[in-house]
């Protein structure tokens, strides 16, 4: 795996943004036609989904048009083994499926990585079934205006994504980047649906699964970032996902422990960026101010790995709170100075539902 990490790593350390005092310098990037940037990536959260209904064609095409440098597409499954692209297996509050009669005997109880949950799931359609919903807004109550956009939207395959991706690239003359995200693979692989198959098949037909490629694969499951790495020998580079409490399923260890000095170094054998809970970089305080930066970018530097947070959005009701503006939590707070604040602690890039605030932020950090 050293020469695997080796070929994989995106550039020498450099300075990429002003630090707060006691940061770690950020590392460059590898850049599609392999140079390297000084400079965080802006990563489109499940697209541009603060301004369309998130994981739709529409979606990822706004945030590229924003200037995102990647598309991130969450991964499930259908029952003819197709991935597509939807935040969760279950699809209630996504798609319109809950108002199509036709469908009303798919709905059941379904245990989730340990967790009972009733809906409709990827998994009891095939893509041609699944192809007949239409997307909805998530959030509606945050996210009014999104709501335009309802039963508009088809629900996108991957390899849909990746033909976006494809002809974007040609009319924006620019290498727009994949960080897809396998969903729940435990869960998917007791059904027998594995997602490893498909995603490093679609990526090699594609010609993705190579050196300078823009793509990275994450996962909240180390042991699938494992199987990735070792069994299927992908050539792109791995990101470990982190909550802020617990740990992945079926695995003992916890989040916190991935994260230790030790930890890190462990996860270094066999992946090369960190996506955390932005709490992480800089938790809290108990009245929902901004604290103090956490050792995390600096250990995970220190360790040869990236790190990119999770997730920037627009709206008080996620900012902290003294950049909240105003009391509607549906209104737009500071978003911009909160990116601003989370760059100069030297982070590698920054997942937000918002691209055009990234970059914006990007050029003021």
């Amino acid at each position: 795996m050293a020469d695997r990490r080796q070929v994989l790593r995106f550039g020498a350390v450099a300075a990429a943004a002003p630090a707060l005092a006691g940061a770690a310098s950020a590392p460059a990037w590898a850049g599609g036609d392999g140079s390297t940037r000084n400079r965080a990536l802006v990563v489109g959260h499940r697209g541009a989904s603060g301004y369309r209904p998130e994981h739709t064609l529409a979606s990822y095409e706004l945030a590229a048009r924003m200037g995102a440098d990647y598309m991130e597409p969450d991964l499930v499954i259908t029952k003819d083994g197709v991935l597509v692209c939807r935040h969760e297996p279950e699809i209630g509050g996504t798609t319109d499926v809950a108002s199509r009669a036709e469908f009303a005997d798919r709905k059941r109880t379904v245990v989730l990585d340990g967790v009972s949950v009733t809906g409709w799931w990827t998994q009891d359609f095939t893509l041609a079934e699944l192809k007949t919903l239409r997307a909805v807004e998530r959030i509606p109550a945050v996210r009014q205006r999104n709501t335009l956009y309802d039963g508009r939207f088809e629900v996108p395959t991957f390899q849909e994504v990746l033909d976006l991706r494809r002809r974007l690239s040609k009319e924006l003359d620019r290498d727009l980047g994949v960080f897809p995200e396998t969903k729940h693979p435990t869960f998917f692989q007791r059904l027998g649906l594995e997602l490893e198959k498909p995603l490093v098949r679609a990526l090699r037909r594609n010609s993705l699964d190579r050196r300078g490629a823009k793509v990275f694969i994450q996962s909240f499951e180390a042991a699938n970032l494992r199987t990735l790495a070792d069994e299927h020998r992908v050539d792109v580079p791995l990101v470990f996902l982190s909550s802020a409490s617990g740990s992945p399923f079926n695995d003992p260890r916890s989040y916190a422990d991935y994260l230790t000095p030790g930890g890190l170094k462990e996860l270094s054998a066999f992946v090369d960026g960190l996506g955390p809970e932005k709490g992480q970089i800089i938790p809290r305080r108990a009245d929902g101010t901004l604290g103090t930066p956490t050792s995390l970018v600096g250990d995970a530097h220190a360790a040869g790995l990236r790190v990119v947070p999770y997730t920037f959005r627009a709206e008080n009701s996620f900012l902290p709170a003294e950049l909240r503006v105003g009391t509607d939590v549906s209104a737009y707070g500071r978003a911009i100075d909160e990116q601003v604040t989370f760059l100069r602690t030297g982070i590698d890039g920054i997942f937000t539902d918002n691209p055009d605030i990234g970059v914006l932020a990007r050029s003021l950090a």
